[in-house]
């Protein structure tokens, strides 16, 4: 159990760092101090800065998913379901801190170097895709307007992330709207 509480540890504080400055920033010793573990304990749980940024980027996956579940989970009528996917985006959106979307930043600084982040991002992307597809689908969408609505999702991630404006979930939910009824 003490090796997974100093895992989260090291997690926690590795997802604030690498959420707030980006990948190439944060070198070890700033991982060290922010975790409060000795470099030898940190190389004993993970082989190196790109297998920490892997095992966040999942955990940060689970609770991304959990989280956005939650608020699908609230609606009953199958398109406001998909429409709670903004709702959701735009809460997430708006928080303190926000730096746009942890897996397309992640993938822009080490996806040409790191194959193991790329895959990490991709499973996050896939599993993401195959979610808002589920939801468009059971609201009776066509596997291309299904499609839209996943790049309007991205699109509006994209958009906050550079603007600092959290207004692109209402606009991408307008549109998933159009979209829906056809």
């Amino acid at each position: 159990m003490a090796v997974r509480a100093e895992a989260d540890q090291l997690l926690d504080a590795a997802e604030e760092l690498f959420y707030e400055r980006g990948y190439h920033s944060v070198g070890m010793d700033a991982l060290r101090t922010a975790s409060g573990l000795p470099l030898k304990r940190i190389y004993s749980l993970f082989t190196g800065k790109d297998a920490i940024a892997v095992a966040m980027l999942d955990r940060r996956d689970e609770r991304w998913h959990e989280s956005l579940a939650e608020r699908v989970d609230q609606e009953a009528q199958p398109e406001n379901r998909v429409l709670a996917i903004f709702d959701w985006l735009s809460s997430w959106l708006a928080g303190e801190g926000h730096r746009g979307c942890a897996w397309i930043n992640a993938f822009g600084e080490l996806g040409g170097t790191s194959p193991e982040v790329a895959d990490a991002v991709r499973r996050h992307k896939t599993r993401f895709r195959t979610y808002v597809n589920a939801l468009a689908t059971e609201a009776g969408a066509p596997p291309p307007v299904a499609d839209g609505i996943f790049l309007l999702v991205e699109g509006c991630m994209v958009t906050a992330g550079i603007s600092g404006n959290s207004d692109s979930a209402a606009q991408a939910n307008d549109a998933a709207a159009r979209l829906l009824r056809g």
